[in-house]
């Protein structure tokens, strides 16, 4: 009989055992479930802040390309528009350039031209006011030559020259040359470095290129001055007295004068 009691009595125990068992893994099993679902919301948190995070890389790639292709579309736009003008600057560069050679080579036979008709007008009228030289002066070539009425010693006739701007009549080239004998000038002085002897030869253009370029006065009243007579140059004092003639550039024929100095039934 007590067997029978203490078997009962550890059934009992028993089946206490298995009920507290199960009370206990039921509330393991409410704990594991609540854990397992709060880790799936931090998942599905940090999958949700990484998709944000690619769409937001996405959204500025997509704007940092936008950008940098409209900038280079720019870039080449205003390439574009800086060659174009500077090619536009060049061709008008080149067209000025060649304009302004037309225009000096238009105003070099302009005042071809003029110049012509100035000695048109000259010849019928020494003094017309188209001549490029000083009033009572004779124009030939490109030199204005000037006779003073004076006798004068040939250091007196250098200064005298001077003071007119212009210098003693010297055969520097071949129009002074011509000049001289087509006026068949006689007892004028030349500007000839004094010498110590005297001599004389005929006239020629090379004598005047050998002459040194700075004139000596040093003991003039000693020295011998050359003067022309005709075809020759002779040497005589330089205190002596003889003409003058003063030599000076012509000046460029201005074009209003000659137009204005056109008869008006030319015009």
């Amino acid at each position: 009989m007590s067997e029978e009691i203490v078997y009962a009595n550890l059934k009992i125990q028993d089946s206490d055992k298995k009920e507290e068992t199960q009370k206990s893994d039921k509330c393991g099993g409410k704990v594991s479930s609540a854990a397992s679902h709060s880790q799936q919301k931090t998942v599905l948190i940090l999958i949700l802040l990484c998709l944000l995070l690619l769409i937001g890389m996405g959204v500025l790639g997509g704007i940092f390309y936008t950008t940098l292709a409209t900038e280079t579309i720019k870039s080449n736009r205003l390439q574009s528009v800086k060659e174009e003008l500077q090619e536009n600057i060049s061709l008008q560069l080149m067209h000025n350039l060649n304009n302004s050679k037309k225009i000096m080579n238009l105003s070099a036979m302009l005042q071809s031209i003029a110049t012509q008709l100035c000695r048109e007008l000259y010849s019928k009228e020494p003094e017309h006011k188209c001549k490029p030289c000083p009033k009572g002066s004779e124009w030939y070539k490109d030199s204005c030559y000037s006779q003073l009425n004076v006798y004068a010693t040939w250091q007196e006739s250098v200064t005298a020259c001077s003071a007119r701007n212009a210098s003693l009549l010297k055969v520097k080239n071949k129009d002074v040359l011509e000049f001289i004998k087509y006026k068949k000038l006689r007892y004028f002085w030349l500007a000839l470095l004094p010498r110590k002897d005297r001599t004389q030869y005929p006239l020629s253009e090379k004598m005047f290129l050998s002459e040194e370029s700075e004139r000596s006065t040093n003991d003039i009243d000693k020295k011998y001055c050359g003067y022309i007579d005709r075809v020759n140059v002779l040497y005589t004092y330089c205190t002596d007295q003889y003409y003058i003639m003063c030599e000076e550039t012509a000046s460029k024929v201005q074009v209003e004068s000659v137009l204005n100095g056109l008869p008006e039934d030319s015009t």
